[in-house]
């Protein structure tokens, strides 16, 4: 299988590397990209001597690793687009490892072009789930999810997807989980930074602490297997050992249980579900020894709710959740805004939208465009505030 990995710097992409280096009998590395972290690209091409692209941002550095690399082509943002690199290097499968909206673009055209998607970018689904959908349905190419939720789901639903009650996800909390709301009123970026089970990128480490990362999952499970926001819930769970579940209507359940690896699901998806797996059936959370459950919380995790108007009224709301979401966030970390100010921007950005129903692409992309303008006003706001 040719691969091209989009986001190989990346928690996802650098652990995408090991798998793909541990399989070489399986898997070939074609093509690449990375963003402003470029030193990764050394270590990669001298595992993986079959690369022939390798896409970066930066114009300069891509001229200063071409000559390095004279049998290596790359390629950058000021001449080429990163989409363009699905059909240059002539891949089978396209792992989108990216974070945010500039995900979302490559998977439409990955599945456009045929080709097999392994996702790990929320931001696709989440703010283009119909038309995902939409070319899934019509035949084009194949999508393989990433996220350790939805990698579990997949292997319970193929044991058995009869008579399923609900879906449930299970969530670590984040770094703020033993705390009150109102103890979250002075934490720190260093402080949310601290994940207690898992270790990612800054971004989504936040997107755990604001539990914004559930919402965006919830939203993925229902256009991954069409269930609706009515059968889709969440559990905390301390250990992230159960990494989702179902609940049957017999009243028993089935999930998987195993440490905390992103490269188990990765793996998964990139052998297209066709390796063994194991679940585990069991009549109650208690049965579990030795891992710890709570139930979940909306009043402390707000943001989850607005999964609800993302599934049942789609349109651009996902496009609005996802940018609002991502301003606010940047602002978070570089000390702009408050913790709880994340919330309110992503609230205010929702509950004033005007949803636009079936949107084309364009009509995304204008939408993302707007709440970015929109999102960033709002911080100027909170920032003038405190002054």
């Amino acid at each position: 299988m040719k691969i091209l990995l989009l986001g190989a710097s990346g928690s996802i992409g650098t652990q995408t590397i090991d798998v793909i280096t541990k399989n070489p009998q399986d898997f070939t590395l074609v093509a690449f990209s990375v963003g402003v972290h470029t030193r990764c690209i050394y270590s990669i091409l001298k595992k993986h001597p079959s690369v022939k692209y390798v896409f970066l941002i930066d114009h300069y550095k891509a001229k200063y690793y071409q000559k390095r690399y004279p049998n290596v082509t790359f390629l950058d943002d000021k001449s080429h687009k990163l989409e363009e690199l699905i059909t240059l290097s002539d891949c089978e499968m396209v792992v989108n490892a990216l974070v945010g909206f500039r995900g979302l673009l490559p998977s439409i055209t990955a599945l456009e072009n045929n080709k097999k998607l392994a996702l790990a970018n929320k931001e696709s689904l989440v703010v283009g789930g119909e038309i995902i959908n939409n070319l899934l349905k019509s035949g084009k190419g194949e999508l393989f999810p990433i996220d350790s939720e939805h990698s579990a789901l997949w292997k319970c639903l193929k044991v058995n997807d009869r008579n399923v009650s609900k879906m449930m996800l299970t969530a670590s909390g984040g770094a703020f989980r033993n705390l009150s709301r109102d103890e979250l009123i002075n934490v720190t970026a260093k402080d949310a930074l601290k994940h207690p089970t898992w270790k990612m990128g800054e971004k989504i480490t936040i997107d755990c602490a604001t539990m914004i990362n559930k919402c965006f999952e919830i939203i993925e499970a229902g256009y991954l297997y069409n269930y609706p926001y009515s059968k889709i819930g969440v559990t905390l769970h301390d250990e992230s050992h159960l990494h989702s579940y179902l609940e049957y209507k017999d009243g028993t359940y089935r999930g998987e249980i195993s440490k905390p690896d992103m490269r188990n699901p990765i793996k998964f998806a990139l052998y297209e579900g066709k390796i063994p797996f194991t679940t585990q059936t069991f009549s109650s959370l208690n049965d579990l020894k030795g891992l710890h459950f709570h139930e979940f919380d909306e009043k402390r995790y707000p943001l989850v709710s607005l999964a609800k108007i993302v599934l049942d009224k789609k349109g651009t709301y996902g496009a609005v959740l996802n940018r609002s979401n991502e301003v606010a966030v940047q602002a978070f970390l570089r000390g702009k805004i408050s913790f709880l100010d994340i919330e309110k921007i992503v609230f205010t950005c929702m509950n004033e939208h005007k949803n636009i129903k079936n949107p084309t692409l364009k009509q995304i992309i204008e939408t993302d465009l707007s709440i970015n303008l929109k999102a960033n006003c709002l911080v100027m706001k909170i920032m003038e505030e405190r002054k």
